[in-house]
């Protein structure tokens, strides 16, 4: 019996926890302890998990401009695309605040920080503290203008890439014949191309899958969990809430299909999100399951698609509120700091809103998000470190929660744009 890829996908996670788990000591000990065999396997996995995610990166930049591009030119213009953006923009804002307020009020019932007791370590090499929520977002707003187009690719950029081709996309659609249908072809051509070259790239993910997978749990494993296991057991709690009833009911009531049919369609993305914990790398494979599986045009797609895997962070906004509230428990425990009022919790969901966008694109993302909601409500940055252990993990399930929160936009838009036939021929 031939296997799907999603079957091949699955049987890669579990591998990769089996030999993850057997492997333990291979991947924490130190190069030069290692013997000849040893060394092989930690050097094979670390080729095979580099190896796909480059393979992944190598299309983003010029899929995410082909995409944008192209989605602008099929949109038409001013008067579309402002109807479109609206509509997208109105999605992303709309469940990443859900996304946040479900985490705020289930850490607030669990309350997985009174009583827990931590030793405090130093702030990782690297962080800074963040300059406030009004500095940042300033700064966010003046970097979205690349200054330099050719190296907002290369660095690379997503957000400033995002920004030239709306503006290359509608400018094309200001000028005259024939060089408007010109740029036109070449720019379906260049999507259809980087499509194409998706699927070529999709046929390693098991391989990929199964590398990062082993990795991951090696380097992890599950002891990270016994100090933090509550707090873990909230952030997964709450991220399953919003996937699993917040986003469904948007599917069923305002884009009028099936979330079980969705998922399905969805599913081997979300396994490479799970995997990368990144959704610009799981963004090709996003856009040909939402393409090829779910129905949902490329004029919807590929506007909506590559923006949310930039900017719509529902998992990730989630975490960071309940993070931040879980250290400003901790801090209680310790009579270091007094319980947080209902205004310093309502800054909780503003700030962690903010900078949910703000930071999508910035590197430590994570930790630069949470140096903001800690000083907007007076906390210590050393608060970090208490989370510091279950990170990985918790970022692997908050990515596949952005993904799934992308997908169902992408679907939510084509249905109020008055798409037809969304899924009926698809998983």
């Amino acid at each position: 019996m031939k296997l799907t890829l999603n079957t091949w996908i699955v049987i890669a996670i579990i591998l990769g926890v089996f030999v993850g788990l057997l492997a333990r000591d291979v991947f924490q000990a130190e190069e030069e302890d290692l013997g000849g065999a040893s060394a092989l396997l930690r050097q094979v996995i670390g080729f095979l998990k580099d190896v796909f995610l480059n393979l992944l990166r190598m299309v983003i930049v010029p899929l995410i401009f082909f995409s944008i591009v192209s989605g602008v030119l099929s949109i038409g213009g001013g008067a579309g695309l402002g109807r479109i953006g609206f509509k997208t923009v109105c999605y992303y804002v709309g469940t990443s605040l859900l996304a946040i307020v479900t985490g705020l009020t289930l850490v607030n019932f669990i309350r997985p920080g009174v009583g827990a007791s931590f030793e405090f370590e130093e702030v990782p090499d690297g962080f800074e503290a963040s300059t406030g929520i009004a500095d940042f977002m300033f700064d966010f707003f003046l970097n979205l203008i690349p200054t330099n187009v050719v190296e907002a690719m290369v660095e690379p950029n997503v957000l400033q890439i995002i920004v030239f081709a709306l503006l290359f996309g509608y400018f094309v659609t200001c000028i005259p014949e024939p060089y408007r249908g010109t740029l036109s072809r070449v720019c379906e051509g260049g999507f259809q191309v980087m499509m194409k070259l998706v699927r070529f790239v999709i046929r390693f993910a098991p391989v990929g899958i199964f590398a990062l997978i082993t990795k991951v749990t090696a380097e992890v494993g599950f002891k990270a969990f016994e100090s933090l296991g509550l707090y873990a057991l909230c952030v997964v709690a709450a991220l399953a809430i919003h996937a699993c009833i917040t986003l469904p009911l948007i599917l069923i009531f305002v884009a009028r299909v099936n979330p079980l049919r969705h998922f399905s369609a969805m599913t081997k993305a979300l396994l490479t999100a799970f995997s990368t914990s990144s959704s610009s790398a799981t963004l090709p494979i996003t856009m040909e399951c939402i393409e090829e599986r779910s129905k949902v045009s490329n004029r919807v797609t590929s506007f909506v698609l590559p923006l949310g895997a930039t900017v719509n962070m529902d998992g990730t906004a989630l975490y960071e509120c309940v993070a931040a509230v879980f250290i400003a428990q901790v801090y209680m425990t310790t009579g270091m700091v007094e319980p947080l009022t209902f205004g310093q919790q309502f800054l909780v969901v503003v700030t962690a809103l903010a900078a949910s966008i703000g930071a999508a694109g910035v590197p430590m993302a994570g930790m630069v998000m949470i140096s903001i909601i800690l000083t907007a409500i007076g906390l210590p940055l050393e608060g970090v470190a208490i989370i510091l252990a279950v990170d990985r993990p918790l970022d692997m399930c908050r990515t596949m929660v952005n993904v799934w929160s992308d997908s169902c936009g992408a679907v939510t838009v084509a249905r109020l744009e008055g798409e037809k036939g969304i899924l009926e021929k698809g998983a």
